[in-house]
Parts: C-alpha cells; sequence; structure tokens
C-alpha cells in the first residue's frame, strides 16, 4: 500500500481557508458572551453550541479508548458520509466502489456529489471477497464502503477480508459499523494506528436508543479528522443533541442491558419466523434485525401494512429476491408480529 492522503485530497480542499466561529477563537473559561451577536436572554439555548463538541468528544474518548483528534461526531452518519465525498473525491471525476447490497445512502451521496459509484455483489452468502473488490478499483477509486455487519443483510463481514482490502487499497476504506454493538465481532477501532487509509463510521442510534437526536461519530487519523472539522459547518450538532448525548453516555450499563435484552429476543423472533409457512430462509444476524426470505414478500408486507405493522421490504434489493427485513423490537412487538404473521397466513389470499 502506497496511501498518501495529500494526493487523494481535493486541491480545493487543500488550499480552503476555513470559516472560523466566534467559539473557535478562543480557548479556555468566559462569563461574558459579547463575540457572537446572540440574544443574551433565554440561556442555555440562546447560546450557540461548542463547535468542537470538546465535552462530548472527551466522554466518547474514555468510552472508546481513542483520541480527541480521532473523532468527528456529525447530524448522523449522513453527515460524515457526505463531507468525505466532498473532501476527497473530485466530482465527474472520482468513483468509489461499495458492496453490493448494503446501506443505500452510499450511492445517495455518491449520485448528489456526482461520483461515479461502483458496486460489487457479495457472495450467495452474504461474505466480502476482497479480490472482487480491489478488481473492482482504478486509479480514480478514492473510497471504498463496506458496512459491517452489513445492512440489509445482517451480517458482519470477514475482518481478514477488511484489513487485505486496507492493505491493498491506495485510497480510504470506509467501514461502517452501525450494528456492531449487537456484534460477536469486536471494532477495527483499536487498528487505527495500524491503518492511516482507515476511517470508521459508529452510531448512537442503534444501541444507544438515540435516533431522535442524530448523531454520528467518524473515527480516524487526526489528519482525515481534521479535513471534515475544516470543511463541515460550524455548529452541525444542536445544544440539545450535545447534552441528550453527554446524559446517556453516562449509562453505559443500561445501553449494555438494552443490547443483551435485544439479542434474547433476536433469538425467539428468528425461531418463531422459522415456524411459519411463509418463511423460506432466515439469515444468520449479527444485528437488531433479521432477514427472512418469504414466499411472497410485497403481498406479506402490505398485510402486515393494514394490521399496523411496518416491517421493511427489501425484496428489490441484489440478492434479497423476496425477503423482508425485521427490526427487533420489545418482547410485546415481536408477539404481535408473528400473530399477525399467523394470520396473514391463515386467512389472508396470498402466494404463501
Amino acid at each position: 500500500m502506497n496511501f498518501s492522503l495529500q494526493y487523494i485530497t481535493r486541491k480545493n480542499i487543500r488550499s480552503l481557508q476555513p470559516y472560523s466561529s466566534a467559539r473557535d477563537e478562543f480557548t479556555g473559561e468566559a462569563s461574558v458572551f459579547l463575540d457572537a451577536n446572540e440574544n443574551p436572554f433565554n440561556a442555555p439555548f440562546n447560546r450557540y453550541p461548542d463547535p468542537r463538541q470538546l465535552e462530548l468528544k472527551n466522554q466518547l474518548c474514555k468510552l472508546k479508548k481513542i483520541s480527541t483528534e480521532s473523532i468527528f461526531l456529525g447530524n448522523g452518519s449522513d453527515e460524515p458520509i457526505d463531507l468525505l465525498f466532498r473532501a476527497f473525491c473530485e466530482p465527474a471525476c472520482d468513483n468509489v466502489v461499495a458492496i453490493s447490497p448494503t446501506y443505500g445512502m452510499y450511492r445517495v451521496a455518491a449520485d448528489i456529489n456526482n461520483i461515479s459509484y461502483h458496486e460489487v455483489l457479495l457472495e450467495e452468502d452474504f461474505s466480502l471477497n476482497a479480490r472482487k473488490i480491489l478488481a473492482a478499483t482504478d486509479v480514480s477509486t478514492k473510497m471504498i464502503f463496506l458496512c459491517s455487519p452489513n445492512n440489509p443483510t445482517g451480517n458482519a463481514l470477514e475482518q481478514t477480508e477488511i484489513v487485505t482490502i486496507l492493505q491493498n487499497f491506495n485510497g480510504l476504506v470506509v467501514l461502517d459499523e452501525a450494528y456492531i454493538d449487537f456484534c460477536p465481532e469486536k471494532s477495527l477501532l483499536n487498528n487505527l494506528d495500524l491503518y492511516p487509509n482507515l476511517v470508521i463510521l459508529q452510531t448512537l442510534s442503534k444501541a444507544w436508543g438515540l435516533a431522535g437526536i442524530r448523531l454520528g461519530m467518524a473515527f480516524a487519523s487526526s489528519e482525515i479528522i481534521s479535513i471534515l472539522n475544516k470543511i463541515k459547518y460550524p455548529y452541525n450538532i444542536n445544544l440539545l443533541t450535545q447534552h441528550k448525548a453527554l446524559e446517556m453516555l453516562q449509562t453505559e450499563t443500561t445501553k449494555n442491558d438494552w443490547v443483551e435484552t435485544i439479542l434474547e429476543q433476536r433469538e425467539i423472533l428468528a425461531t418463531e419466523l422459522a415456524k411459519l409457512s411463509m418463511t423460506i430462509q432466515l439469515y444468520p444476524s449479527d444485528a437488531n434485525f433479521i432477514l427472512v426470505k418469504t414466499t411472497a414478500a410485497k403481498a406479506i408486507y402490505n398485510a402486515l401494512v393494514d394490521r399496523q405493522i411496518i416491517v421493511r421490504d427489501r425484496s428489490k434489493v441484489s440478492l434479497c429476491g423476496e425477503c423482508l427485513r425485521i427490526t427487533v423490537g420489545k418482547a410485546e412487538e415481536n408477539s404481535l408480529l408473528i400473530i399477525a404473521l399467523e394470520e396473514i397466513g391463515r386467512f389472508e389470499n396470498l402466494k404463501i
């Protein structure tokens, strides 16, 4: 590998003079703020939030065992995904490679930024083939997107294959670990020093139960993070999100209890789904959802909607024909789903 961050960074980004907000221009404590044209009333919401999110990053630093300089916080994981395109991919010139099927926002972000998006199918069992991924790259490929555990398939990708890609690709490898808390495989977060081209995405939306506050995290070398900080909007993480995240990060034991319960319920749900005549195949899951191949995905999905139960129809996604993706809910929610599916199997006019 001959990775050069300087080489893959867009020329205009290298020369960019970033916007400097009022709160960026001093360090330390202050008691009187007369710098940002804020209303002096209605504290604390009258003040702009910390643009560097230092208190929150310090807490994450303890939790993740990683330096604050290697942490970027975004409005969901979608913000760092978009910023990676804007920093490292020249529109109408460069391309990225991604596995398929996978999370749909990688392609959307590529299309928004006018970047060619090349898909490489996973194997029939949804496993990763590093050789095929690397063969799909060329001199204009700036990033490779991998999601592990993968969405919508649910399986963790083989870490030996991920490492092979990291060792043999001169661009960025973006590893999305949104579901890593549900997975027996360990995160690659502690390997950032080994791979200067590795970017890891995580989120508070899944295991931490904070999808509503929209806080995503990117972890990478301090050099990569400094580029993302250079081009982000000044106050991208609002005050309420920072406060709620800080509050929740004090309760890691609660998060761990939730994860344990979800994993227990995942096994119970899988067992019940396997009993249904409409189930053709259940795919192994390392996430908080189950991908199930059915006899008639669209018809089953519509019948569930009629009963006010919403799952995700993934039947049009590559390798996922007639598949539904079902999130693991509370015990009572999972029971209602199974009861509804049993009823649909008995009484609906479906090809099941």
